[in-house]
């Protein structure tokens, strides 16, 4: 349109435009550090040429996706020219941390003992999900989990997992090849004293977690100096292997595809995570849980979400750690299944966020019992395992119908609303119902 009604072949217009680019690029290359940018274009775009004239490189793509992670001298702005070229958007590739989250030490679990002792935990109890498997095990469905580094040889893992991936370990897209060092580019939920001290002797007052702990005679280890005893510092030592306890627990015969996207510090960056969505999509995995988030709307993750939508994938993502009702993402993106905690009395946790824009159901995240690396257990509260209970539920409900997985769910949970009436409609459907939404 524009060439026609300028009198103006598309050629010539592709060479004032990258002549325009090249004095930009000359204006705007400085000695700085790189910036890690992702560009998206369309299918006959030349991106070697793009990247070229804006004087970077490639480091990645998403394949089939014309998605590219480059690193430039400076965000580039998305102009006329770059239009004209193919460039679709462009944004910064950021770095996102995993939630920090509560853990009261390691467990002390009697010789003997089954692996498979903590299915029987008063929150399993409660969503009952052990009545769900005499009619849904899970069986035939993968669940993916982006997630930190899973111990493969704990016992009550052994036979739940299948082959994964580890994008940490894919160091052509590793954020550490750039210099992401300035704190703006942390996104959300690293904030000092988020969860601490609330391991306190106190911390399961008032719930029967610590009865059903001394019916089995469990009690906690004494020595919890060792540097891997897990004080909300650095989640990414154990995060991922609870949440793939709790999903062995509510769907013991599905499989979980381990995504090792966050490193030993629990850092990820956004086009890591979107290649992550994107890898289970493509890979086999009906179910996918997500037990992160952001505050920040990013493109992305969007596109990746949306194309695991399209993949007929079932999204779950916990709703955030931070008491507040501003969206996060992925769990506020449109279709994705966000979780809230609650305790065992049905009351919201007082750190899960709520609100229409991030809660789809609701599941325990208060002093929930979950593998933890080295072959034990511990005690652990935080939406991050919330979501992984939603999405071992919708394991069960795809093992036994392939439509209609998301309905079952809000269908049989349970109205909290009574009990929460600070928070009236902003729960979502409520708690979830294991056995209702099997049965």
């Amino acid at each position: 349109m524009y060439e026609k009604r300028l009198g103006m072949s598309t050629a010539w217009i592709r060479t004032a435009a990258m002549a325009c680019l090249l004095l930009l690029c000359a204006f705007t290359a400085t000695a700085e550090a790189a910036v890690p940018v992702i560009i998206k274009v369309s299918p006959a775009a030349n991106i070697q040429a793009i990247t070229s004239l804006l004087g970077g490189t490639v480091l990645d793509s998403l394949p089939g996706a014309n998605t590219y992670l480059l690193s430039l001298p400076s965000l580039p702005v998305l102009t006329f020219a770059l239009q004209l070229l193919g460039v679709q958007w462009i944004e910064q590739n950021k770095l996102m941390t995993l939630p920090r989250f509560t853990a009261v030490g390691s467990l002390s679990v009697p010789s003997g003992t089954a692996w498979n002792w903590y299915n029987y935990q008063p929150s399993m109890t409660l969503i009952q999900s052990n009545a769900a498997h005499s009619y849904a095990t899970g069986r035939g469905v993968i669940v993916a989990d982006i997630n930190s580094q899973v111990d493969y040889g704990h016992p009550a893992l052994v036979g739940h997992l299948t082959s994964g991936y580890d994008f940490v370990g894919d160091t052509s897209s590793s954020a550490a090849s750039l210099n992401q060092s300035s704190a703006g580019f942390l996104d959300d939920q690293s904030s000092a004293g988020f969860l601490d001290d609330q391991s306190s002797a106190g911390f399961l007052d008032d719930q029967s977690s610590a009865g059903f702990l001394d019916s089995l005679g469990i009690g906690f280890l004494n020595d919890q100096s060792s540097a891997g005893f897990l004080d909300g510092s650095n989640p990414a030592y154990s995060h991922g292997t609870l949440c793939a306890g709790v999903i062995a627990a509510v769907a013991p015969d599905a499989m979980i595809m381990p995504l090792r996207a966050f490193d030993n510090n629990g850092t990820a960056d956004t086009f890591t995570l979107a290649k992550a969505v994107r890898y289970a999509a493509q890979h086999g995995a009906q179910v996918l849980n997500m037990s992160f988030g952001t505050l920040t709307d990013v493109k992305v993750l969007r596109e990746a979400v949306q194309f695991a939508q399209q993949s007929n994938v079932i999204l779950v993502a916990s709703a955030g750690n931070n008491g507040t009702s501003s969206p996060q993402y992925p769990a506020s993106y449109s279709g994705v299944l966000g979780s809230a905690a609650t305790d065992l009395l049905d009351v919201k946790a007082w750190f899960s966020n709520y609100g229409s824009n991030n809660v789809f159901v609701d599941a325990p995240g208060v002093n929930v019992i979950s593998t933890y690396p080295g072959g034990q257990y511990s005690v652990v509260s935080g939406t991050s395992f919330s979501a992984p209970a939603v999405a071992a539920t919708a394991a069960l409900v795809r093992s036994i119908r392939t439509t209609g997985v998301s309905s079952a769910i809000s269908g049989a949970a349970v109205n909290i609303d009574g009990r929460n009436p600070g928070y009236s409609h902003q729960l979502g459907y409520g708690r979830i119902n294991v056995l209702g939404a099997v049965d």
